[in-house]
C-alpha cells in the first residue's frame, strides 16, 4: 500500500520505506487498515456529495469470501446533477449471517453512516433468493416497509442466468456434460486430502510447463487455484467452473487416478474416481476443452 501510494506522489515517496525513520515506516498491517480505512471514507464522502439530495436505488448482493466470512457488496444508482444515470459502490459489509433482517439493518446502517435516509430509497434491486424477495419476511418486504416508494425489481443478470440454465436443461448434451463436469468436481473437491493433492498436482505441472517455456513468469502469474462449482443463482458460474476445470484439467486427472488406485480408500470412493476418469478421457470431453485425448488416456 506505501509503495502504490508513494507511486503516484513524490512528496509521500520522499518520506516513506527506505527514506522513513526506523520507527516510522507504516508497514505494520494495523497502520496498512488504517491507511485503506481513510482512503474507502474519502471515497464515500466523494460519493455522498455526489448524490447531494436526489433520490436514489440501492442494489445488493451477498457472496463468501475467501475466508468464507458473508460479504455484503451495496450499490448506489443514482441521477446526478448533469442528469445522467450514476452508479457507485458504497460499501462491501461484513454480515454475520444472510437473513433478510440482518441484512436490512447492515444496509440501514451503511446508508445512516454516509447520511442517506432510507426514506429517499426510489429502487431496490437483488436475486431471486427467498431471503432477498420473499413477499412477507425478504428483505424486500422490511424496506417496504419503512419506504413504500422502493419498487423491487428482479436482478436482470439474476433472471437472465436463471432462464440460460433452464434451456440448457432441455438439451442433453448440454445438460449431461455439466451433470459430468459436477461430479467430477464433486469427487476431486471431496476431501481436504484430495485438494491438497490437486494443489500438489497443479504446481508440478505449473513447474514443468515453465521449464519447457510453455507459460510466462511474472509476478501475479501462475497462481494456484481450486476448481469452482458452478451455481444455478449465479451467473457465470458455470463459466468459471468450467474455465477452472479447464485450467486444471491434467491435475484434476492425476487425482482421480490416484484415488481410483489408492487401496486404502473404500471402494466407494475408488468407484466414484474411476467412473469420473472414464468421463474426463472421452473423446468429446476432451474435445471440448480443446485438449488431445491421447495425452490424457486411461493407461
Amino acid at each position: 500500500m506505501i509503495k502504490l501510494l508513494a507511486s503516484y506522489n513524490k512528496d509521500v515517496n520522499n518520506v516513506v520505506l527506505s527514506n522513513a525513520p526506523k520507527n516510522a515506516k507504516y508497514t505494520s498491517s494495523d497502520v496498512q487498515k488504517e491507511i485503506l480505512s481513510i482512503l474507502a471514507r474519502k471515497v464515500q464522502q466523494s460519493i455522498r456529495e455526489e448524490i447531494g439530495t436526489s433520490k436514489f436505488c440501492i442494489m445488493v448482493d451477498e457472496a463468501r469470501d475467501e475466508s468464507k466470512k458473508e460479504q455484503m457488496a451495496l450499490v448506489i444508482r443514482f441521477v446526478n446533477k448533469e442528469g445522467l444515470i450514476k452508479e457507485r459502490f458504497l460499501d462491501i459489509i461484513h454480515v454475520q449471517d444472510t437473513t433478510a433482517l440482518t441484512l436490512k439493518e447492515s444496509i440501514c446502517a451503511a446508508l445512516t453512516g454516509n447520511n442517506l435516509s432510507v426514506q429517499d430509497i426510489r429502487g431496490q434491486g437483488y436475486d431471486g433468493a427467498s431471503n432477498m424477495r420473499g413477499e412477507w419476511n425478504g428483505l424486500k418486504a422490511l424496506i417496504l416497509n419503512e419506504c413504500p416508494s422502493a419498487y423491487y425489481i428482479h436482478c436482470m443478470a439474476h433472471k437472465l442466468q436463471l432462464a440460460l440454465v433452464a434451456a440448457s436443461r432441455e438439451v442433453e448434451e448440454v445438460h449431461n456434460f455439466f451433470q459430468h463436469a459436477n461430479f467430477i468436481i464433486n469427487v476431486v473437491s471431496a476431501s481436504p486430502k484430495r485438494n491438497d493433492e490437486l494443489l500438489a498436482a497443479q504446481a508440478e505441472e505449473i513447474t514443468r510447463e515453465i521449464e519447457l517455456g510453455e507459460l510466462d513468469t511474472g509476478r501475479g502469474a501462475n497462481q494456484m487455484s481450486s476448481l469452482q462449482r458452478p451455481g444455478d443463482t449465479r451467473w457465470s458460474s458455470h463459466y468459471k467452473s468450467i474455465k477452472s476445470l479447464k485450467k486444471m484439467f491434467g491435475a484434476t486427472v492425476s487425482v482421480l487416478r490416484s484415488v481410483r488406485n489408492d487401496s486404502s480408500a473404500s471402494k466407494y470412493s475408488r468407484g466414484d474416481a474411476a467412473g469420473a476418469l472414464r468421463f474426463m478421457v472421452t473423446f468429446d470431453f476432451c474435445v471440448y476443452f480443446a485438449h488431445d485425448g491421447k495425452d490424457y488416456e486411461d493407461n
